[in-house]
């Protein structure tokens, strides 16, 4: 077997294109593989499909994957075409997408490679500037989201943001907890962002929604109102996000008598700081005895950590009308607790209190989206941040999109 027809077999290349040449620049490290097609062989409009006359030919080349230590190039002089319906069109390639420089085989390799590496790895290792592996990284996810099948039903969803940089500037995410696959990413957490994503669903997709997970931004929550039928009963505040807004509260109080006790000469609080923000059963053994005296004393952190505690245990109801009663038994005790910031956390979650029973009753948390969050920020360290948000999206969805993400030219 020669040369030539070594390089037929191996790249698949179909008729009526074949390898006319095989050239080996030693000098460069690189082979040269042309490719023609007959004069006499039809010619399609990339458009219509249709049978069109040449008009002209241009060279184009295409980074195939390595032989052996060489780079390997393709070389074709394609044919444009003239059809009369959409005018003067190059024709497509085999081996190729459109617009693509390299064949569809190496971008295979490429975001095989992307799926272990960051952006600048690959191009390093493959001796490409990295707005070229980028830029097959946004095709890829382009492929991907055209093709996705979006008219299938998400009967719970999670919403939530992470920081695309700092200076509070967000990207919010809506994903799916079923598949754990990011759905759709908002340039921010503003209410219409999150309300044209609702607007895009189709009305049974909207009616078949049963749960949506989020935390307490106002944003997220008037735009759910306002996009879906039934929301008030589908909105559900994470368990995570209440006891959050409950650990800030006890961390202030214990801050603020730290504070006093301090300039009594008394350290009885100094280091007992994630003490305070875990549960009982949470604290180190080592600590746990010296954590208990504490907790039994008249610290007003202690009496502070006690509401947060007795709040952890209300989330066991499954009954609607129960878990209303224990909640408001709940509040009318820490509103009276003389401690402003568990009263201010109270009364946010008494202002929040529907969503909280729709989160108990169906059993729906934001484990889901925290875990992506986590994965997000992994992405994010691994490309050592993003200037461009674009990017950082384009990312999101390669990685967490599960997408189908390889050229179609060379799954056929």
């Amino acid at each position: 077997m020669n040369d030539k027809d070594l390089y037929q077999q191996i790249l698949g290349i179909p008729k009526p294109w074949s390898v006319t040449d095989v050239g080996l620049k030693l000098d460069g490290g690189k082979i040269e593989v042309r490719v023609s097609a007959p004069s006499s062989a039809d010619m399609h409009c990339p458009v219509c499909q249709k049978v069109c006359p040449r008009h002209d030919k241009r060279e184009r080349r295409w980074r195939h994957l390595d032989t052996c230590q060489y780079q390997t190039v393709l070389v074709a002089q394609v044919p444009r075409v003239k059809c009369d319906e959409h005018g003067i069109k190059q024709i497509d390639v085999p081996w190729a997408e459109e617009r693509s420089r390299f064949t569809a085989l190496f971008e295979i390799l490429v975001i095989d490679w992307l799926k272990e590496a960051s952006v600048s790895a690959v191009a390093r290792q493959l001796e490409i500037r990295w707005d070229a592996i980028d830029g097959i990284m946004q095709r890829a996810v382009a492929r991907g989201l055209k093709r996705r099948d979006d008219t299938g039903l998400y009967p719970d969803l999670d919403v939530d943001e992470t920081a695309f940089r700092k200076r509070h500037d967000y990207v919010t995410v809506v994903s799916d907890p079923g598949t754990g696959a990011v759905i759709h990413l908002c340039d921010d957490r503003k209410k219409q962002s999150l309300k044209d994503f609702y607007s895009s669903l189709s009305e049974e997709q909207r009616i078949g929604i049963r749960t949506i997970s989020m935390d307490m931004w106002p944003a997220f929550i008037s735009a759910t109102l306002e996009g879906l039928p039934g929301a008030d009963s589908k909105i559900c505040f994470d368990r995570f996000h209440v006891a959050q807004h409950l650990g800030k509260a006890v961390d202030k109080v214990r801050r603020d008598e730290h504070k006093k006790l301090k300039a009594e000469n008394n350290a009885v609080l100094t280091g007992t700081k994630h003490d305070w923000l875990r549960a009982e059963q949470n604290v180190p053994k080592k600590r746990l005895g010296a954590f208990r005296k504490l907790c039994n004393s008249t610290l007003k952190t202690a009496r502070a950590w006690a509401w947060k505690e007795a709040a952890a245990y209300l989330w066991q109801y499954r009954s609607r009308t129960w878990a209303i009663k224990a909640w408001n038994r709940w509040y009318s005790g820490a509103i009276r607790s003389r401690l402003e910031p568990v009263k201010k956390a109270a009364r946010m979650i008494k202002k929040h209190l529907w969503g909280i029973v729709n989160a108990i009753v169906t059993g729906t948390t934001n484990a889901g989206a925290e875990s992506i969050n986590s994965r997000i920020k992994m992405v994010k360290v691994g490309s050592r941040g993003f200037r461009n948000k674009n990017r950082f999206k384009a990312a999101i969805y390669f990685h967490l999109g599960d997408l189908d993400l390889y050229p179609e030219t060379a799954t056929e």
